[in-house]
């Protein structure tokens, strides 16, 4: 009998991946706005491919998670303005289109 550990594996990529991209998208709105999100995309798109692409279960799978979270960034930039526009979160002052 052996052992598989990828869905460990998977499991804790997901929750270090969501936990450093919560506030990675909290930064991004603060000094970019929400309009690099084609970032996002772009990332996205290519850990999606690279997921794949990978021959090995456990990359297959953390890629797969990345991409996921990537384009779910998306979304959470948009939403993360309007919740600075509710004053939740700061507004960047030094920002040109604040």
């Amino acid at each position: 009998m052996s052992v598989n550990f990828t869905g460990v594996i998977s499991g804790v990529a997901m929750i270090i991946l969501t936990g450093i991209f919560h506030p990675v998208v909290v930064k991004c709105e603060y000094y970019f706005s929400a309009r690099v999100w084609p970032v996002f995309l772009v990332l996205g798109l290519i850990s999606c491919v690279v997921s794949l692409l990978a021959t090995n279960e456990a990359v297959s799978s953390v890629a797969g998670i990345l991409g996921a979270i990537l384009l779910w960034c998306i979304r959470e930039l948009k939403e993360q303005e309007k919740r600075v526009k509710k004053g939740w979160f700061p507004e960047n002052p030094s920002r040109k289109d604040a």
